[in-house]
């Protein structure tokens, strides 16, 4: 009788399982959708750093890296971040796409005027003497106007839940800047002012693609009231925007401005090597801030903050590990300019883990809406990140103590952020 009895609650037990395993097929499935996108691009990424890396000499490569550093972070002024409130529209009231993109078109033909000239003061400040300004604008122009609204249409598939479409097209244009690296070799003059065209093709076509077959089609229809009334949140999030790719590619700039172009190449062969480590880290992140925008409460345990930001440091800090390893028995593995960088790779053992979770942490804040605190914080983030960066690259000569003291800038960033970010989050988080 007792074991006859045990039968409907082993049942409603075995009910309760399936039921929990139903309720995140979907989310399983979303992320490996997601994450094939990451794996597609990190593949892709790879040859066309191999490619590019080895056709320019290190110090154009250098000069290259960091222009489209610069190039990415003006980037972020195009319709005053109204690409925000485009992507929280495409997570919460997708039948709005239209009037927000069309709400993005026009911001973003205002916002072109500012954009010049942020991009020229940049020029002036960091890159005049060191780079023609013709190939400079043609690097920002690729970035700014070509590839940034590739990345919006990404953002708004990611946003609809389309992570399958959203992964197939990070593949094809990554594939795509992986194509135009290939062919660059057989440029009779593998120059970086010729590459820049290659780039700008490239891009080209990555737009054309991206908005002629993976854009949602929906009828574009102006409302100026309702892009006022986001306005104010949308230019937080692009001065926020502006202020993290500062944080994150400022060393990239000094590197340039202090160490010339030869140091710049090696520095960026490193850091680029460091960048590839993050592909599959933000789909984490991007997945995890829809998350938080439909449940702002999601990390309210320590024990979960704690356990993600374990994880986070843990793959960050493995991969380089593996990559380090293969490079230390096989310099030459991924080509000859790699090869003067491949012993130093080691040594920033802990820069990808940290400057991962200095990016998670950015990205919470934006998901609970607290886009004003989290530009604050970027902002003094920066600072704090050109005072250590100034202090070290004037200071230590050695290039191998250089990139080892990285570890230490990287960590005090990373202390710096996790104070200012968890103290934020104690506040209530913003209605979306």
């Amino acid at each position: 009788m007792t074991g006859t009895g045990n039968i409907p609650q082993k049942r409603r037990s075995l009910a309760r399982i399936g039921a929990f395993v139903a309720g995140r097929r979907g989310v399983v499935r979303d992320y490996l959708s997601a994450i094939s996108g990451a794996g597609g691009r990190l593949v892709f990424s790879l040859a066309y750093f191999i490619a590019l890396a080895n056709t320019l000499s290190i110090a154009e490569f250098g000069m290259f890296a960091t222009a489209s550093a610069a190039g990415v972070m003006v980037s972020r002024i195009l319709a005053f971040g109204f690409i925000s409130a485009l992507y929280r529209t495409a997570t919460i009231r997708p039948n709005l796409i239209g009037t927000f993109t069309a709400g993005f078109l026009l911001l973003a033909a205002i916002s072109l005027p500012l954009l010049a000239a942020a991009s020229y003061g940049v020029y002036l400040v960091f890159f005049a003497g060191t780079v023609p300004l013709s190939v400079f604008a043609a690097i920002v122009f690729a970035e700014a106007l070509l590839w940034r609204p590739v990345e919006v249409a990404l953002i708004v598939n990611n946003g609809l839940g389309k992570f399958g479409r959203a992964a197939l097209l990070t593949i094809l244009a990554t594939a795509l800047r992986a194509l135009g690296a290939v062919l660059f070799m057989f440029a009779a003059q593998p120059t970086v002012a010729v590459w820049s065209w290659y780039y700008i093709g490239a891009n080209a076509a990555s737009l054309l693609i991206a908005f002629g077959f993976f854009y949602p089609r929906q009828r574009l229809r102006l409302r100026l009231a309702l892009y006022l009334r986001r306005l104010a949140d949308s230019i937080y999030v692009a001065g926020a925007e502006v202020l993290f790719y500062l944080q994150m590619e400022f060393d990239k700039l000094l590197v340039l401005a202090i160490g010339g172009p030869h140091l710049a190449g090696i520095y960026a062969i490193i850091m680029r090597l460091v960048d590839l480590t993050a592909i599959p880290i933000r789909t984490f992140s991007m997945m995890l801030v829809q998350r938080m925008m439909r449940t702002p409460e999601l990390l309210s345990r320590l024990s979960v903050k704690s356990g993600i930001e374990g994880g986070v440091f843990a793959v960050s800090t493995l991969a380089l590990a593996a990559l380090g390893i293969v490079l230390h028995f096989f310099p030459n593995a991924l080509g000859r300019n790699v090869a003067e960088a491949a012993p130093l790779v080691a040594l920033a053992i802990c820069v990808p883990g940290l400057r991962n979770l200095v990016e998670y942490q950015a990205e919470l804040l934006f998901a609970r809406g607290q886009t004003l605190v989290r530009a604050i914080n970027l902002a003094l983030l920066a600072g704090m990140k050109a005072v250590l960066l100034t202090y070290v690259l004037t200071h230590i000569l050695g290039t191998p103590d250089l990139v080892l003291s990285l570890n230490v800038v990287f960590l005090l960033l990373y202390l710096a952020s996790a104070l200012l970010t968890y103290s934020a989050m104690r506040r209530p988080a913003k209605p979306v």
